[in-house]
């Protein structure tokens, strides 16, 4: 028979073991990750920052989102001083992504776009990325995102039109978007081509006098802010004429202040969003030049809107049937944190069904506003902060608006 004696040191060892590989498997499994990879790209050796916040643990998949720096930039600098979002990975549930541009042969810069002559074509290199995550992590390939700054933001309108099977929604700052033109002969990179509802948001200063990111454009090589607006609002099937509202100026020692300008109701709930920076520079708004918003958080809250079929939550109809000029929604306070009040007006001979849902497209709640009546609400107190959807449905009528809970 063994001694207690003997097996009481066993035991305090297999004990210590068992303690010291769950420790090990709670911080892997636990603890944010960043990493700088690198992959062999078109035969050469390409370089990427991901970060993969704590939440992650491979059983809910997750969105991605690619964050481009200026030319001549650098990826870790960019995350580090301009656009961090690593904080938002955290509190949102997203991987960042960070990739690295080439030296370009002509002129020795970090640029996403060549100067010719050339055959490079970073879009592929992104594809390659969004593969190479796939077979490691659990993506939501129908929330891949991108947004960038000066010629990263001119990117990211590249991968809304060339790699847009794989791109939900898209944001530029500081960044104009290649004329159809110039894209075809200088790049050869062929037309602007997206086949899905695609939303876009873009910020330019008025006063950025960059030749690839002025608000006037700078004919024939990069669109004004007009033509941008005007392309993707066309495409997307939105309203004509934008809402037009002037955000708070929270900083009047900026020398700038911030006019949104929305185009909503497209295809599949569809939207295009201008931030016009009044008086701004080449700027990333919250960390220099305008400081009345923060560019990382708004894009961030703008594109995780949608997916690659459109607004979440959105079932597809018909432009006639999303749009009905005789209805007026009003819902406030928003942002909330204990209950939101509908308002409608215009509502004569029909019901309307009103929808809450979450982020994910998830139905939280349902109410029918009767014909006659004008008021009702949603009670939030026992909701979880984040964002959600308010959704409209009736005879030929559908509108979403999104609401922050605090």
């Amino acid at each position: 028979m063994i001694a207690l004696k003997q097996v009481i040191p066993f035991l305090k060892h297999l004990l210590s073991y068992i303690i010291f590989v769950y420790i090990i498997f709670y911080f892997k499994i636990n603890a944010q990750t960043q990493e700088t990879r690198t992959m062999i790209f078109d035969g050469n050796e390409r370089e990427y920052i991901i970060y993969i916040p704590s939440s992650y643990d491979g059983s809910t998949e997750f969105p991605l989102i690619f964050n481009f720096h200026g030319g001549n930039g650098i990826s870790s600098d960019f995350m580090n001083y301009t656009n961090d979002m690593r904080p938002l990975a955290n509190s949102h549930d997203f991987i960042a992504v960070y990739p690295q541009a080439a030296v370009d042969p002509v002129d020795g810069s970090y640029a996403w776009l060549h100067k010719a002559p050339t055959s490079h074509d970073d879009i592929f290199f992104i594809e390659a990325i969004i593969d190479n995550l796939n077979n490691e992590f659990s993506i939501d390939n129908d929330r891949v995102y991108a947004c960038g700054y000066s010629e990263g933001g001119i990117f990211s309108y590249e991968l809304a039109c060339r790699l847009n099977n794989r791109i939900a929604a898209i944001s530029s700052v500081s960044g104009s978007m290649l004329v159809d033109s110039f894209r075809d002969s200088y790049y050869d990179l062929g037309f602007c081509s997206p086949i899905h509802p695609t939303s876009v948001l873009l910020m330019l200063g008025t006063a950025d006098s960059n030749p690839h990111s002025t608000y006037n454009g700078f004919s024939p090589y990069y669109m004004s802010a007009e033509e941008i607006t005007s392309y993707w609002s066309n495409y997307n099937n939105t309203e004509n004429n934008p809402i037009i509202n002037q955000l708070p100026n929270t900083n009047t020692t900026d020398g700038s202040s911030v006019e949104q300008r929305i185009w909503e109701n497209g295809d599949n709930c569809s939207k295009v969003e201008e931030l016009k920076i009044i008086g701004g520079g080449h700027d990333w708004p919250g960390v220099f030049g305008n400081m009345d918003i923060n560019a990382s958080s708004y894009i961030w809250d703008f594109v995780s809107q949608f997916n690659i079929n459109g607004l979440i939550g959105c079932e597809s109809l018909s432009t006639n049937q999303q749009n009905n000029t005789n209805l007026k929604y009003l819902v406030y306070p928003n942002p909330s944190s204990d209950f939101i009040i509908i308002k409608i007006e215009g509502l004569n001979n029909q019901d309307l069904e009103i929808e809450l849902i979450d982020i994910k497209g998830k139905l939280i709640e349902k109410k029918i506003i009767s014909k006659g009546q004008t008021i009702d609400y949603f009670n939030f107190k026992s909701a979880n902060s984040g964002i959600y959807f308010v959704r409209f449905l009736g005879n030929r009528v559908r509108k979403t608006k999104k609401i922050i809970v605090k």
